[in-house]
C-alpha cells in the first residue's frame, strides 16, 4: 500500500512549493518516457491490427481512435485550471483550498459529460448511417460501437482533474504511471480483443475499461498524495468562475490549434495532388513527433511556473525560464543538426529515392521551425502559469488571419516547399510574440548570464545548421556531415554549458552509469 506523502505541520504545501531544475528535469524525462512508451507499442502493435480486422475494420476503428482524442475538447479546459489554481495554492501553503477547486470541477465535469454521451447516443444513428459513409454490412457494428464511445465521454473528462491535480504537486512519476499503460492498452487492447474473437463492440469495450481504469488510478494516486480530499466533497461557487475563465481561454486554443497544424495538408491537396501529399505529409509526420521533447518539458513548466508565481519566488522563475529555454535548445539541436545534415540519407533509407529527391529541401525548413516551435513551449507555459491564458490564444487568433492567405500563396509559388517555409515563419513568429509577451506580462527580463547563455546556444545550432546545408549541397559524402556533427558536440559542451551546466550534467551522468535508479 502507498503511504501518504508526509506533509510538513508548519507549512503543509512546503513539500510540493519546492521547485528546481532538477524536479523539472526529472519530470521531464518521465513525460519523456510516458509520451514515447506507448508510441512504440503503437509502431509494433498496429500493422498486426489491420491484418487481423481488415482495412475496413481498422477504418472505423482508426475513426474511433480519433473520436476517444477529441474528447478532451469537452473539458472545457477545466483540467488544465485545476493544476493551475491547484498549484498556486500550494505554492501560497493553502493546501486546505485544493478541494474546492478539484470538486467544483469535477461535478461540472459530470454534467458536461453525461450531456456529451446522450448528445453522442442520439446522434448515433446519423452519424453511422448517413454522415461516416460506413459500408452497409458494417453499420449495425459501428453502431453499436459508437454506443460504446457515449460511455467513455464523462471517464475521459474526469480523468483531466485527477491527474491535474498530480500534475499541480509535480508527481509526474505518478501521472506516467497511470499515463503509460493506459496509453499502451489502445493499442494493446485491441490485439487482446482479437485475440479473444471479439468484435468491434466488444474491442471499443476493452477500450472503455481502460479509460474506467486510468481514471480511477489517478483518483485514488490523488487521495494519497492529498489526504485533505477525502475529509469531504466540498463545493464552492466561487471557485467555479476563474476556472471557467482560465478554461474557457485554453478551449478556445484546443479549437484552433487543430487547424493551424492540418490545413497545410488540405490546401496542398486543393492546389495540387494527393501524391505532393504524400511527400509533405512524411517529413511533417517525423518533425511533429520530435515534439514529445519540448512537450515533455512543456507538461512540467505550467505547474512548475504556477507553484512558484503562488509563492511569489520571481527569482527562482527567472531562473527557471531562462534555463529551461537554453537546454531545450540544446536538446532539440542535438537531433535537429544531425536530421538536417543527414535529412537526404534518411528519406532515402526510410522511403526511397523518390521521397528523398521530393522531400528532403521540406524536411530541413521544417526542422528550423521545429526549433522555434519547441523553444515556444517555455514563454507559453510561462504565461499560462501566470494566468494569462488569453495571450498565447489571441496570438494563434492573430495567426489564422495571417497564416491561411500566406500559406495559400507560399503553395502557389513554391510548392510543398512553399507550405514547409510558411509552416516554419508562422511558429517562428509565434516565437517571437510569445517572448515578448513573456517579457511584458511576465516581467521576464534577461540577465546578462542568462542571455549571453542563450546567444552561444542560438549561435551554435543556427550556424552549424547552415554550414551543413552548405556541405549538403557541396558534397554528398558522409564524413564532412558527420565532422560537423563531432564539432556541434564539441561546441555544446565547451562553449553553450558553463561550468555549472557541465557538473550538473556530470552529476546525472555518474549517477545513471552506476546505475543508483534514478537519472535526474
Amino acid at each position: 500500500m502507498m503511504n501518504p506523502i508526509p506533509i510538513s505541520p508548519e507549512r503543509p504545501a512546503a513539500r510540493y512549493a519546492r521547485v528546481g531544475g532538477d524536479l523539472v528535469a526529472r519530470n521531464a524525462v518521465h513525460n519523456m518516457i510516458g509520451l514515447g512508451l506507448p508510441l512504440i507499442v503503437g509502431l509494433l502493435t498496429i500493422p498486426i491490427i489491420v491484418r487481423s480486422l481488415g482495412t475496413q475494420r481498422f477504418g472505423i476503428l482508426s475513426l474511433i481512435w480519433v473520436v476517444f482524442g477529441y474528447f478532451g475538447f469537452l473539458d472545457l479546459g477545466l483540467g488544465r485550471a485545476t493544476t493551475k489554481f491547484a498549484a498556486e495554492a500550494l505554492g501560497r501553503g493553502e493546501i486546505e483550498n485544493i478541494p474546492k477547486f478539484l470538486w467544483m470541477t469535477v461535478s461540472f465535469q459530470v454534467v458536461v459529460g453525461l450531456v456529451g454521451a446522450l448528445l453522442l447516443a442520439v446522434s448515433t444513428p446519423l452519424l453511422v448511417e448517413r454522415i461516416l459513409n460506413i459500408p452497409p454490412a458494417f453499420v449495425d457494428e459501428a453502431r453499436t460501437t459508437f454506443y460504446w464511445i457515449a460511455w467513455a465521454i464523462p471517464l475521459t473528462i474526469l480523468s483531466t482533474s485527477f491527474r491535474g491535480i498530480l500534475e499541480a504537486a509535480q508527481r509526474f512519476d505518478l501521472v506516467n504511471a497511470v499515463k503509460i499503460p493506459a496509453s499502451a492498452a489502445f493499442y494493446l487492447f485491441p490485439l487482446i480483443g482479437i485475440l479473444l474473437g471479439f468484435n468491434l463492440p466488444g474491442i471499443v469495450a476493452l477500450l472503455v475499461l481502460s479509460r474506467l481504469l486510468s481514471l480511477l488510478g489517478w483518483a485514488v494516486l490523488s487521495g494519497r498524495v492529498f489526504p485533505v480530499l477525502k475529509k469531504g466533497i466540498v463545493f464552492q461557487k466561487d471557485a467555479l468562475r476563474p476556472l471557467l475563465s482560465f478554461g474557457g481561454w485554453v478551449t478556445l486554443s484546443a479549437v484552433i490549434w487543430p487547424i493551424l497544424s492540418s490545413i497545410d495538408r488540405f490546401f496542398i491537396g486543393a492546389r495540387m495532388t494527393i501524391e505532393s501529399v504524400s511527400f509533405y505529409s512524411a517529413p511533417y509526420e517525423v518533425v511533429m513527433r520530435l515534439g514529445i521533447i519540448p512537450g515533455s518539458l512543456a507538461l512540467t513548466l505550467f505547474p512548475a511556473f504556477s507553484t512558484l508565481g503562488g509563492s511569489g519566488e520571481f527569482e527562482k522563475t527567472k531562473t527557471l525560464y531562462g534555463r529551461s529555454i537554453k537546454f531545450l535548445l540544446v536538446m532539440s539541436g542535438l537531433v535537429v543538426v544531425p536530421l538536417f545534415l543527414f535529412a537526404g540519407p534518411v528519406l532515402r533509407i526510410w522511403l526511397g529515392v523518390k521521397f528523398a529527391e521530393q522531400s528532403t529541401v521540406v524536411f530541413q525548413v521544417l526542422l528550423i521551425g521545429f526549433l522555434g516551435n519547441s523553444l515556444s513551449s517555455v514563454p507559453y507555459g510561462l504565461l499560462q502559469g501566470i494566468g494569462r491564458a488569453d495571450l498565447p490564444t489571441k496570438v494563434q487568433l492573430a495567426e489564422l488571419v495571417i497564416y491561411l492567405p500566406l500559406l495559400w500563396m507560399m503553395i502557389r509559388w513554391l510548392g510543398i516547399a512553399g507550405a514547409a517555409l510558411a509552416w516554419t515563419l508562422r511558429v517562428v513568429a509565434e516565437m517571437l510574440v510569445l517572448f515578448l509577451l513573456a517579457r511584458k506580462a511576465g516581467k521576464m527580463e534577461a540577465s546578462a548570464g542568462m542571455a549571453d547563455g542563450l546567444i552561444r546556444a542560438s549561435a551554435v545550432v543556427l550556424g552549424f545548421a547552415a554550414a551543413g546545408y552548405f556541405v549538403s549541397r557541396w558534397t554528398s559524402q558522409l564524413v564532412w556531415p558527420a565532422v560537423l556533427c563531432a564539432g556541434f558536440l564539441c561546441a555544446l559542451g565547451f562553449y553553450v554549458l558553463d561550468p555549472d551546466d557541465r557538473a550538473w550534467v556530470s552529476i546525472r551522468a555518474r549517477a545513471l552509469l552506476s546505475n543508483r535508479g534514478r537519472v535526474l
